[in-house]
């Protein structure tokens, strides 16, 4: 089991699992996940490296947070992270909410990130997931955005079924561990834990200015590689090739969105060699 540690940064606890010895590797998870959602990745690269996963402010076990859910914000919380754990460098690997902030962290601390790896998601306007946006954004982001608080007024008393629809559909209906799902339940229960999830979509138009302005003063220039899997597939490749120096580009087959939970082992393949360093992966 990873060691739990609260971690206090820009204002906030942050609840961080970590494991293993070695490079850093930090993980960030999106909705409506945990650091939980990264327990066979962790169990698998803790062999070889520091593996650090925190719950994001406000979501999970971290504390609550009355803002500060835009990407920006999430991408200077995880720079603070690593400098109180003393890490000087490391790779960062993001899935959903946890992409826009791993994005910004590596544009914004280029000495800071060795490696990034981000999937299932797409970076607020940027070209290239018009394909994917054609029919308007999943249905959840208006629900979630639409008046405040009526998202959180209707779920309450039913989180387990909402949560567990997302469960579903994001593995192709094979399900999460029971533990798992269970975890991902109790952190997201209660009108509250739901609003403090919900501010990360509220803040998604902040988070897309910030994305934009990021790209006309810097590019991406830490080996980068994007993965995609059913919903998303290669629209956030597509997002990142303009603005990228080095960019790998994968879609995972018969996969659902949640990756690390649905098909871990072909994530790991893909993992080891590049945050090993090895560009002779297909790109």
């Amino acid at each position: 089991m990873p060691e739990l540690r609260r971690v206090p940064v820009n204002g906030v606890e942050l609840n961080v699992a970590l494991a293993g010895s070695g490079p850093a590797v930090l993980l960030l998870h999106g909705f409506p996940h945990t650091w939980e959602v990264w327990t066979d990745i962790m169990a698998d690269l803790s062999g070889s490296y520091r593996v650090i996963a925190p719950d994001l402010r406000g979501f999970g076990a971290s504390s609550a947070a009355a803002s500060g859910y835009d990407a920006g914000t999430l991408s200077e919380d995880a720079a603070a992270l690593l400098a109180k754990l003393g890490v000087s460098s490391a790779a960062v690997v993001g899935i959903d909410a946890g992409t826009p902030a791993a994005f910004l962290l590596a544009v914004r601390h280029p000495g800071l990130i060795r490696r990034l790896v981000v999937m299932e998601s797409v970076l607020g306007g940027l070209p290239g997931a018009e394909d994917f946006l054609a029919g308007g954004p999943p249905w959840w982001f208006g629900f979630h955005t639409a008046a405040r608080g009526l998202a959180e007024t209707v779920l309450e008393g039913h989180e387990a079924a909402y949560i567990d629809w997302f469960l579903h559909a994001g593995t192709l209906g094979d399900g999460v561990p029971a533990a798992i799902r269970d975890a991902f339940v109790h952190a997201y229960t209660g009108s509250h834990a739901l609003s403090r999830a919900f501010s990360y979509y509220r803040a998604l138009p902040e988070s897309a200015l910030q994305i934009a302005q990021a790209v006309t003063t810097a590019r991406l220039t830490v080996p980068t590689m994007a993965l995609g899997a059913q919903p998303v597939g290669a629209a956030l490749e597509r997002q990142l090739r303009p603005v990228t120096n080095d960019l790998t580009g994968h879609v995972i087959e018969d996969c659902g969105h949640i990756i690390p939970l649905h098909r871990p082992d072909a994530l790991l393949t893909l993992l080891h060699p590049f945050l090993a360093g090895d560009d002779t992966i297909a790109a």
